[in-house]
């Protein structure tokens, strides 16, 4: 519904033809909602809330209306995480900063990628993104991301190889060697860091390769490939025939299994 509209109205050529600043935000802007509707649509994973009936776009405002009401929450508390374009950070400075989406088509936009000028207006844009922190800076980038309605692969963004190497600290070399006064890296998130020399390689997923089964074909103890968290093995099926959840520990995924809702799911069946 999202794309007929966009494609029925034409917002996305006559921003493109403006070829300004401004119609390149609000284009980023139409381009980060159609990937929030994507991942919505293909999101799988149980978080232990009623399954809905379906994905539409009706679900979907509900959706990001429950989000919404949550940021009105917790209005006077002195911590917070304050989300910005680096346009509205121009003149601020906060302790720590993180720079996302450090990518090639994106941080530079693909928009810029053939105009000298528009690079440079991008560089200027993360210099002042970079400076807007007083004591910490975090830089990062996806290897894979929804992007424009698809999972793409980008290269990390060429700002980041202009920095002298000297004022960086990787972050693969803190999880290979993290430091003394930590038993182990503590990582936030679904994704927590592999087992060390586990003997495992990391599962590259062939996209173009990937052909998910029908779910009504999954049972306990087969091995399946999963678009997003890589090889597991079903652990267990439970629930009603319209709301099956699957138990799946995956094996780049240490210490936790995954609940994945099969009318949803997008598994590829490796080995019964």
């Amino acid at each position: 519904t999202v794309h007929k509209i966009l494609k029925a109205t034409k917002i996305g050529d006559i921003l493109a033809a403006e070829n300004t600043i401004e119609s390149q935000s609000r284009l980023e802007n139409i381009n980060a909602l159609l990937d929030g509707v994507q991942e919505f649509v293909e999101n799988d994973e149980y978080s232990g809330e009623e399954i809905p009936v379906n994905r539409d776009l009706a679900a979907f405002i509900q959706h990001i209306s429950l989000l919404t009401d949550l940021d009105d929450n917790d209005k006077n508390e002195k911590e917070a995480i304050t989300l910005m374009s680096v346009h509205l950070a121009k003149g601020l400075e906060f302790e720590s900063i993180f720079v996302v989406g450090l990518e090639e088509n994106l941080f530079p936009s693909y928009l810029s990628m053939h105009d000298p000028e528009a690079i440079e207006e991008e560089r200027r844009l993360f210099y002042v993104a970079i400076t807007r922190a007083k004591r910490l800076l975090t830089l990062s980038f996806c290897n894979n991301r929804y992007q424009y309605g698809q999972i793409r692969s980008n290269d990390p963004s060429r700002f980041l190889s202009e920095i002298p190497t000297d004022s960086l600290d990787s972050m693969s070399e803190i999880l290979i060697n993290p430091p003394q006064q930590f038993s182990r890296p503590k990582v936030l998130g679904g994704l927590k860091p592999k087992k060390l020399n586990s003997g495992k390689e990391s599962t590259a997923i062939d996209i173009s390769d990937f052909k998910p089964d029908n779910p009504d074909a999954l049972s306990m103890g087969m091995r399946v490939l999963h678009i997003k968290f890589g090889k597991g093995t079903i652990i267990n099926i439970e629930g009603s025939a319209k709301n099956k959840v699957a138990r799946i520990r995956f094996d780049e995924i240490e210490d936790e299994e995954k609940r994945i809702v099969l009318r949803f799911a997008k598994l590829q069946i490796l080995s019964n």
